[in-house]
């Protein structure tokens, strides 16, 4: 299994349901919070190409985006195989 790590806030509904669907699969993830954390905040804006909003979400090198884009993954079945690949 490939290394998940998630950006997040504190008060992110998104965050919340984007780390609830990776705990329903069983998948153990790295939470990094940027609530008040700048340096933080940079670093994900730099990884993920300049997006500022939570979550962003990286399984491996892959950089999944949001919330959205993890479950439009789930829906279209291309998640389980993003994490096994």
């Amino acid at each position: 299994m490939k290394p998940i790590v998630i950006y997040t806030k504190s008060y992110c509904p998104y965050c919340h349901a984007a780390k609830e669907l990776l705990r329903r699969k069983g998948w153990t993830f790295t939470e990094i919070d940027v609530t008040t954390d700048a340096e933080g905040q940079q670093e994900m804006s730099r990884r993920a190409g300049g997006r500022t909003t939570v979550p962003q979400i990286f399984i491996g090198d892959t950089h999944v985006g949001g919330c959205d884009d993890l479950y439009a993954l789930e829906e279209a079945g291309r998640l389980d195989p993003l994490m096994a690949a």
